[in-house]
């Protein structure tokens, strides 16, 4: 008998106590609250990279290559072209590093996928990878139909220049941070 106690000698077998249809509801339902579903994370990186491309071809279509609008003392919108990573890394490779780039973001991509499957139930960790995820394809997206990152907010003090960024790289930072944050809080409650 497979739902019955082992009888001791002695002793007559017992049936296992039975689960009411109650408690397994219950139980189904605060689960099934815990767990965000996955279709929820994608739908938030796919809103980033809307975002992202929304931006950028209204920039594109707005603004001359180089051009400059300056919105506060530290702050001016433009467009520029970046064939690099984000924040300009290794604009000046020569090329080679279109490939590499959008190649990175469609593997971290894939395993970012994998990841929201297996962790889709802690929300913060969640959120960072998919704003992650938003940023990589927005950019990738960039990489393959132009060949270069369309970048517009650009940071300044006096001389001193922040390289131009776009959506996708503040989503890929505010993921990176968030994702940081997440691992040092579940660090902390840790024994």
């Amino acid at each position: 008998m497979k739902d019955a106690t082992p009888a001791q000698p002695g002793t007559a077998a017992r049936p296992a106590p039975a689960s009411s249809p109650k408690t397994d509801a219950a139980t189904a339902a605060s689960q099934a609250g815990r767990r965000q579903p996955f279709w929820r994370w994608l739908l938030l990186a796919a809103v980033v990279i809307l975002i992202d491309q929304a931006t950028k071809l209204w920039f594109e279509a707005e603004f001359t290559y180089g051009q400059r609008l300056n919105i506060l003392p530290f702050f001016d919108f433009t467009l520029v072209y970046n064939p690099g990573a984000a924040f300009s890394f290794l604009a000046d490779a020569g090329g080679w590093q279109r490939w590499f780039f959008t190649l990175l973001g469609l593997g971290a991509s894939g395993f970012i996928l994998w990841l929201l499957r297996r962790h889709g139930d802690e929300p913060r960790f969640a959120l960072a990878m998919s704003l992650i995820l938003g940023g990589a394809i927005g950019n990738v997206i960039d990489r393959m139909s132009y060949g270069h990152v369309i970048d517009f907010l650009l940071f300044h003090w006096n001389n001193a220049y922040f390289p131009a960024f776009n959506l996708a790289d503040s989503a890929l930072t505010l993921g990176a941070i968030l994702m940081i944050l997440d691992e040092l809080l579940k660090l902390r409650r840790r024994p």
